[in-house]
């Protein structure tokens, strides 16, 4: 009589056994899915940083738990990969076996590592961002390639004068080392420099003064030896005012140069500089 019953309630005991199996699988893939990711997020930004790109680190994530592991110069680089992970979605606790050995030395890569290669190909995009937005290189067809800070470009220039703007441009770019200028100066017409700043300034009012005050500040900010950030900046009608506090003279040439170079600019007032 309790044969039927009996086999329902084995067969039920199996079903609900598999499917609390497999709720526990998902769920740990789940757990390992997030943990892999935190440990992307970990180390992707350790190799962005300029304190621990060179380091030997590595990153193993657990239930929210970070474990730390490899070799830093200093503790305030081995305390600086602690707060980093702490500050990943989901960490909550961190293990920071991190060595701190004075005379460490990381070994150099014959390929170069993850962070070269997105340092180099932010340089190359800065570069061409400068060069897209200058007045004296609009014609140009130039490549740029970055190999570990070096520069290389390559096409051609509309005269002698915008192949060294542009080199002079590329090698003031924030991680550049050194600028090969293969560029090619094409046989142009007498003073072509300056017809295209006179040509410039006559369609200087269709460029709108907030897309000319952008690029201005974006050109200081990819720029070595510019205090971008302490730059004020402001356009009207094509005249670019700058103020702030510099370093020196040499410092207060650059500015208005790489103001002076943007699309659109005018004449650049400078008063407002000091150092």
């Amino acid at each position: 009589m309790y044969t039927q019953p009996r086999k329902l309630f084995i067969a039920t005991g199996i079903a609900l056994s598999i499917a609390a199996l497999s709720t526990s699988a998902v769920a740990s893939t789940a757990e390992d899915i997030t943990a892999a990711r935190q440990e992307a997020q970990i180390w992707t930004t350790y190799t962005l940083s300029p304190y621990l790109s060179a380091s030997d680190l590595t990153v193993s994530v657990r239930a929210g738990k970070a474990t730390l592991t490899g070799k830093v110069d200093e503790e305030v680089n081995k305390d600086l990969a602690k707060q980093i992970a702490l500050g990943v979605s989901g960490i909550k606790a961190v293990d920071n076996q991190i060595v701190v050995q004075s005379d460490y030395r990381p070994k150099p890569s014959a390929e170069g590592g993850y962070a070269d290669t997105v340092g180099d190909a932010g340089i190359t995009t800065a570069i061409k961002s400068k060069l897209l937005w200058s007045k004296f290189t609009d014609g140009q067809t130039t490549e740029v390639q970055t190999n570990a800070g070096k520069v290389t470009l390559s096409g051609t220039a509309q005269s002698e004068q915008a192949k060294a703007l542009a080199g002079r441009m590329a090698l003031n770019t924030r991680g550049v080392t050194a600028v090969n200028n293969k560029l090619l100066a094409t046989a142009a017409k007498s003073g072509i420099t300056e017809q295209a700043k006179s040509t410039t300034a006559k369609g200087g009012s269709e460029i709108a003064d907030s897309w000319i005050t952008t690029k201005v500040k974006s050109t200081y900010l990819y720029s070595s030896n510019v205090s971008g950030a302490d730059i004020e900046v402001t356009t009207k009608a094509g005249v670019v005012t700058l103020g702030g506090k510099l370093s020196n003279g040499a410092e207060r040439a650059l500015v208005v140069e790489l103001a002076d170079n943007v699309r659109g600019v005018k004449s650049v007032n400078a008063k407002a500089l000091t150092f």
